[in-house]
């Protein structure tokens, strides 16, 4: 596993124990697919005492965090793109969603529809062909 700041390692060790694994899988996806997809190096930090990964060298995508809804691991992004519209149109049975800005991580999620939820995100910013 990727060595964490020390701020965010102590993020996650406030989750929830039941939560960890999940949200520890979802970080690994997030650093795997920034490296796959050219986005990195990610910032990892916290925004809203969450743990965060910005796209600050590349500028290529929107910040994605990883938190709890309704006590619930979940994958969060920024509120005012159209990623978790698109993500629920695409994917409608793929996640379990939280209105415009969240797929929760149930026990048995798709790793596969994670991978491309969050390359989405992290090269939100780049121009499209």
């Amino acid at each position: 596993m990727t060595p964490m700041p020390a701020p965010v390692a102590a993020a996650f060790a406030a989750f929830p124990k039941a939560a960890r694994p999940a949200l520890e899988r979802a970080r690994e996806a997030i650093l795997a697919t920034a490296e796959r997809t050219g986005t990195g190096p990610l910032t990892e930090t916290l925004k809203w005492g969450e743990p965060a990964y910005l796209t600050e060298k590349t500028k290529a995508g929107t910040t994605v965090r990883l938190g709890l809804i309704g006590g619930e691991p979940a994958v969060l992004f920024h509120c005012q793109t159209t990623l978790v519209e698109g993500f629920r149109a695409d994917l409608p049975d793929a996640f379990p969603y939280s209105g415009n800005r969240a797929l929760l991580l149930s026990d048995d999620y798709d790793p596969a529809a994670l991978d491309l939820c969050l390359a989405r995100a992290l090269t939100y910013k780049r121009k499209r062909p």
